[in-house]
C-alpha cells in the first residue's frame, strides 16, 4: 500500500467535520420519529443541540485557529481550513433550521395535547399567571441577578461560554435621546424551567421570560427600549505546552479559566433581535455575520433534556428497556476472585450492570491477601464509588497507583479534584504521559495466594463511570490470565516509569504498535481472499478517519474481503467505490443507548479472531493516545461477540446505512417486523438471569448405587 495507490485519492475521502454533522443529523431524526415517546424525542433534540456546543467550541474553534495562523494544509478529503469552514458554515446553519423546526412544527405541538403548556411569550401570561410570574421573580429572581450598564466608565462585561443573557438598549429617564447597552446574565444556579399553577395539566415558562418581563425593575432609571436573549460560543480547545510546563496539572488549571475568555466564534440570538442591539453586540464580540444564528423560538434548547425529569408524565417516556441486568457468571454476595479464577467473565453494559466492576474494587480494596491495585481512570461520575474505593485500599495499607488523564475534554476540572483527593488519600497518582492522552481502561488487581501472585484484570471499551455505564453500551472483561496480566503489568510500568517491554503477550498497545496490528490483520485478510480463502471483517466503533486504515480497507474490499463497519458517528469513508463495490457496507446506529463499544473481528481463514479496544480507528487515537486491544479468545465469549455483531447488523429499527452519494438512510423492516438490537440484547440479559435463576434452584440427588451400577446424577427441579 502506497500513496500511489489508487484508493489514495481525495475524492475517495469525505470530510471528517462534514462527516460528524451527518451523525447529528441522525441524532437529530429520532426527535422526528413520530414513533417513539414524546419525551424521548425531546431528550434526542436536546443531545443533537448539546452535540453542537461542543462541536463549535472544539472542532470549529481549531479550524478557525488553523485560519487565524495561516495554515492552509488540505485534509484527506482535500479541503483547506477555509474551505472546510465555509461548508460547514452552511451546513450548521442548516441544521440549526432543522432543529427548531422540529421543536415548533413537531414538539410543542404535542406537548400541548399531552396537557403541557410552554409559554413562548411572558406577554401570552393570564392576568393570574404574570402575577404569579412577577412574584417568583421577586422572592426567587431579583436577589441573584447582576445587571450590567455599559457607558464610558463601565466596559463592554465578560460574556462566559455557554452563558444565557439578556441584552437590552436603555435610555435614561432625564429626558437624554442617547442610548445605552445594558444586560443581565440568566442565572445558571436557577431552574431555566419555572412550573406555573394551572388548573389543569402543567404550565410553565422559561426563566428567560420572567427576568425579561421584569427587566425593568433592573434598571430604574431607565426606559427599557427593547431587550433580547443571546449566547455565545467561545473557543474552548486547550492549548497545553506540556514540555514546558513545570507542573501539568497547575498549568490546566491556569488554561481552564481561559475557556471563559477564549474567542467568540458563534452568536445565538432571538430571531428579530432590533439590529442596533444586535451590533453592539456583533461588534464588542468581534463576531463575524457568518458566525451569526438568529433562532425562531428559545436558545440552547438543551433545557428540554430537564423536561424529562417532570413529574406525571411517564407515559411519554420509553418503558420498553430493563434496567442493567445482573451478570449471571457473578453473583452478588459471591467471592469475585474466585469466580474470576473459573474462567474469563465477558458484561455487557448497559444490559448487563456495571457493579461487578465497582465490586471488583471494592473487594480488592478490603481483601487482606491483595498486596497491590492499579488502575487508569480517564472520566469518572460527580460521586464515583471507584474512586472511595480506591482511597479505601490505601487506607488499608495496599499499593495503589492511578493514572489520572488530567486532559480528558471537558472533565480536566473533576479530574483535577479526583486527583488530588487520590493523592491526600496516600495513592501514588500519574498525570498521564508527556504528549499522549490515556484513553485505555484497565485495571490490575495483584493479590497474594496459595500458589504465589495472581493477577486479576479488568479491561474495558468504556469508562470507569458508574452513571454512563447506564446509558452507553460497551464490553468489559475479568480475566486472570497469566499472559494478559503479565501485559498488564508492563502497561503500568511503562505509565508510571516510561519503561516499554521487549514484547507482548496478548495486548496490543498505541502509540506503539496498535496501528501496525490492525493494518496487519486487515492485510491478512485481503491475501486469503486474494488465495481464494474465507476472508471477511467486521468491525464496529465510533469513529473512522485514520487514512491508513482506510486505504487498507479499500484495498482489501477490492480484493474481495467482505467489510461490514458499524460505526455511530464520523464516518470518512465512502461506499460503492469503483473496484470494491458492494464489498464495505457502512452502518450507523442510532438508539436508546449511546453506542460506545469497540469491537474487531478477522476471519482468519475459517479461524476466527475476536478483539475489543478503547480505541476508534482515528489518528488521535492510533498515534496520540495510550489505547489498549485485547483478545477475546475463550470460545464461549467470541459465540457472545458473534451474536452482538449479528444482532447489530440485522438491525432494522435504528440503523441508518451510508449509500455511495454521501447521504445515510434509515434501514426499513420491509414487510417483516422491525429488528430493534438494543431491545434484543435488554431480552438476552433478562433471560440469562431467568436461566441462571432456573439452573440455581434445582436439586442434585445421587441415588445409592448398587454393585457394578454406573453412576448417573439425577437433576430434579422441584
Amino acid at each position: 500500500m502506497t500513496e500511489t495507490s489508487e484508493f489514495a485519492k481525495a475524492e475517495n475521502y469525505t470530510n471528517r467535520e462534514l462527516s460528524w454533522l451527518l451523525f447529528d443529523k441522525r441524532v437529530l431524526s429520532e426527535a422526528e420519529d413520530t414513533s417513539l415517546p414524546l419525551f424521548e424525542r425531546l431528550k434526542f433534540l436536546s443531545i443533537s443541540a448539546s452535540n453542537l456546543d461542543e462541536f463549535f467550541m472544539v472542532r470549529v474553534a481549531s479550524l478557525k485557529d488553523m485560519v487565524n495562523a495561516g495554515y492552509h494544509k488540505k485534509d484527506i478529503a482535500g479541503l483547506t481550513p477555509e474551505k472546510q469552514l465555509a461548508l460547514l458554515n452552511k451546513e450548521t446553519h442548516a441544521l440549526v433550521k432543522r432543529q427548531y423546526a422540529t421543536y415548533n412544527g413537531l414538539l410543542l405541538p404535542q406537548l400541548l395535547e399531552n396537557g403541557l403548556r410552554l409559554i413562548e411569550h411572558h406577554e401570552d401570561l393570564t392576568k393570574a399567571e404574570a402575577a404569579y410570574v412577577d412574584s417568583y421573580f421577586a422572592d426567587n429572581v431579583y436577589p441573584v441577578l447582576t445587571p450590567m450598564a455599559v457607558d464610558s466608565s463601565r466596559p463592554f462585561p465578560l460574556i462566559r461560554n455557554k452563558s444565557l443573557n439578556i441584552g437590552a438598549l436603555v435610555r435614561k429617564k432625564n429626558g437624554e435621546n442617547e442610548l445605552e447597552f445594558a444586560t443581565v446574565q440568566v442565572p445558571s444556579v436557577l431552574s431555566r424551567i419555572v412550573l406555573i399553577p394551572a388548573e389543569e395539566g402543567k404550565a410553565m415558562i422559561l426563566l428567560e421570560e420572567v427576568i425579561e418581563r421584569n427587566i425593568h425593575k433592573l434598571f430604574l432609571n431607565y426606559d427599557i427600549v427593547c431587550a433580547y436573549p443571546f449566547r455565545i460560543m467561545r473557543n474552548a480547545d486547550l492549548s497545553i505546552e506540556e514540555e514546558e510546563a513545570g507542573d501539568l496539572l497547575q498549568e490546566i488549571e491556569k488554561q481552564l479559566k481561559k475557556r471563559q475568555w477564549g474567542e467568540a466564534i458563534r452568536l445565538e440570538v432571538e430571531a428579530g433581535m432590533d439590529e442596533r442591539l444586535l451590533k453592539i453586540i456583533q461588534d464588542d464580540l468581534y463576531i463575524g455575520k457568518e458566525d451569526i444564528y438568529p433562532v425562531n423560538g428559545p436558545l440552547d434548547i438543551t433545557f428540554l433534556m430537564k423536561m424529562y425529569d417532570l413529574d406525571g408524565f411517564d407515559h411519554l417516556k420509553e418503558r420498553r428497556y430493563a434496567k442493567p441486568q445482573p451478570v449471571p457468571e457473578l453473583p452478588e454476595n459471591e467471592d469475585i476472585f474466585a469466580q474470576i479464577r473459573e474462567g474469563d467473565i465477558l458484561m455487557h453494559h448497559p444490559y448487563q450492570t456495571f457493579e461487578p466492576v465497582v465490586r471488583f474494587i471494592r473487594q480488592a480494596a478490603k481483601d487482606p491477601a491483595v498486596l497491590a491495585i492499579k488502575q487508569t481512570l480517564y472520566r469518572v461520575s460527580g460521586n464515583s464509588p471507584i474512586i472511595a474505593a480506591l482511597e479505601q485500599a490505601a487506607d488499608n495499607g495496599k499499593q495503589v497507583s492511578v493514572l489520572v488523564e488530567l486532559k480528558a475534554r471537558f472533565d480536566e476540572e473533576n479530574n483535577i479534584v479526583w486527583a488530588r483527593r487520590l493523592e491526600k488519600a496516600g495513592c501514588h497518582v500519574i498525570y498521564g504521559l508527556l504528549g499522549l492522552k490515556t484513553h485505555s481502561k484497565i485495571t490490575l488487581v495483584v493479590r497474594r495466594e496459595e500458589n504465589g501472585i495472581r493477577r486479576y484484570v479488568h479491561l474495558g471499551t468504556g469508562n470507569y463511570n458508574d452513571s454512563t455505564a447506564k446509558l452507553y453500551t460497551d464490553l468489559g472483561l475479568l480475566t486472570c490470565s497469566e499472559a494478559i496480566g503479565e501485559d498488564a503489568t508492563a502497561v503500568f510500568n511503562m505509565l508510571s516509569g516510561y519503561s516499554e517491554p521487549r514484547s507482548w503477550n496478548r495486548l496490543s498497545l498505541a502509540p506503539l504498535w496498535l496501528k501496525d496490528r490492525f493494518l496487519y490483520l486487515i492485510n491478512r485478510e485481503k491475501e486469503y481472499a486474494r488465495k481464494g480463502r474465507p476472508a471477511k471483517i467486521i468491525a464496529k466503533m465510533n469513529a473512522l478517519c485514520d487514512k491508513s486504515i482506510i486505504e487498507a480497507l479499500y484495498e482489501a474490499g477490492a480484493a474481495g474481503v467482505k467489510i461490514d463497519l458499524i460505526i455511530r458517528g464520523i464516518c470518512c469513508l465512502k461506499t460503492g467505490l469503483p473496484g470494491v463495490g458492494e464489498n464495505i457496507k457502512v452502518r450507523s446506529i442510532v438508539g436508546n443507548y449511546l453506542e460506545h463499544a469497540r469491537i474487531f473481528y478477522f476471519e482468519n481463514d475459517g479461524r476466527p479472531e475476536y478483539y475489543c479496544a478503547s480505541a476508534d480507528w482515528m489518528p488521535r487515537n492510533l498515534d496520540r493516545r495510550v489505547e489498549i486491544m485485547f483478545p477475546i479468545e475463550k470460545p464461549e465469549l467470541q459465540e457472545k461477540i458473534r451474536h452482538i455483531l449479528e444482532y447489530q447488523l440485522k438491525d432494522t429499527m435504528k440503523a441508518h446505512i451510508l449509500r455511495a452519494d454521501g447521504t445515510y438512510k434509515k434501514e426499513t423492516a420491509g414487510d417483516g417486523e422491525g429488528f430493534n438490537s438494543q431491545l434484543a440484547f435488554c431480552a438476552d440479559a433478562r433471560q440469562a438471569v431467568k436461566t441462571q435463576e432456573k439452573e440455581s434452584t434445582g436439586r442434585v440427588f445421587i441415588p445409592e448405587m448398587h454393585h457394578g451400577e454406573r453412576t448417573h446424577n439425577k437433576k430434579i427441579t422441584p
